[in-house]
């Protein structure tokens, strides 16, 4: 394990600037996720700790040793990637086994290894199989497997879960989770997907244009977004936004409540797109020149489009933004 400092980290190709300037630390064992839209700089700053770019200005550290000049080898690095990159050819044991292989370890090393990190994961009767006879969970849980035999200081993991279907996604974001309890491994992560962000990290660093907008864990960055950017990249719906001369006010569309029955404070507002979760509808409703995202009962089976409806909110849950900078108010 390694803890993983950035110093003053500038990133450019040619002219164009991908990462402008990162001071962050990592923490021994934590797991860590820079999330952001794409072209935000994710995947550079993942190749740069790997030692496969080089960075323009500034150092990283592993547990304040330098690595600036050392190989992708020497950093003891092991990365997992959106393609699972198994050998075809090669059996679930043989694609797991690759890397002590390689290091010539003994037979019976390799063997008592491969069969932990396949208990691990659950790939235990699966050792003889080719990668084109498993599912796409099962071939990422092999690319793991890989990974995770080497016994590396850090993981990198880019994305790795976005070729799964939503379910599969799901199922694999709990496996992750419960590896890294069990591994304790450094586990630096990067993906576009707030879900995942909010659901395995520890802290999250959300990135855009290549600047670093907040870094907290997941409550502070999800409850007290720091900008207007982070509040509305964070949160799925997301958040809604009320310009109010200097100021923009934001509500979570959960803490917006639609119903077709007037209640004291309520606002009147028109429906205008009513969409099923099941449990409950997502109701968005006009409220003079703004369109605002709330919730309502399944049953309540008087809201329909164009109709008239009422909407109330906690007026504690209202966030407060300067409509110059999109800086949360309260925040420095």
């Amino acid at each position: 394990m390694a803890e993983i400092r950035f110093e003053g980290i500038k990133k450019q190709f040619k002219d164009i600037p991908v990462i402008k300037r990162l001071d962050l630390t990592i923490r021994d064992g934590e797991f860590f996720t820079f999330v952001g839209p794409s072209g935000c700089g994710k995947s550079t700053l993942l190749n740069m700790i790997a030692g496969l770019e080089a960075a323009t200005e500034g150092n990283i550290y592993f547990d304040n040793l330098p690595v600036n000049d050392l190989s992708p080898k020497e950093r003891d690095v092991a990365m997992v990637f959106q393609s699972y990159a198994l050998y075809p050819h090669m059996t679930v044991y043989e694609n797991i086994a690759f890397p002590l292989r390689i290091r010539k370890k003994s037979a019976g090393t390799i063997d008592e290894e491969v069969r932990r990190v396949a208990l691990l994961l659950g790939l235990g009767e699966m050792l003889g199989r080719r990668p084109g006879e498993l599912s796409g969970g099962q071939r990422q849980r092999v690319a793991l497997g890989r990974a995770i035999i080497r016994r590396p200081k850090v993981f990198l993991m880019d994305e790795p879960l976005s070729n799964l279907d939503a379910r599969l996604r799901v199922g694999m974001r709990a496996e992750l989770k419960r590896l890294h309890q069990d591994l304790k491994i450094t586990t630096i992560y990067v993906t576009h997907d707030q879900a995942e962000a909010l659901s395995l990290s520890e802290r999250i660093a959300v990135l855009h244009e290549g600047e670093i907008r907040q870094c907290g864990t997941p409550v502070e960055v999800y409850m007290r977004p720091a900008n207007t950017f982070v509040a509305g990249f964070i949160g799925s719906p997301p958040m809604n936004f009320v310009p109010e001369g200097d100021l923009i006010l934001g509500i979570r569309p959960e803490e917006v409540s639609i119903s077709p029955e007037k209640t004291d404070g309520a606002i009147e507002v028109s429906i205008s797109l009513i969409e099923s979760a099941g449990s409950f509808n997502w109701i968005d409703v006009r409220w003079g020149d703004v369109t605002v995202k709330g919730r309502s009962e399944p049953e309540e089976g008087l809201l329909r489009p164009e109709s008239r409806a009422f909407m109330t909110f906690p007026e504690e849950k209202v966030l407060r933004f300067d409509a110059a900078t999109g800086r949360a108010i309260g925040r420095r």
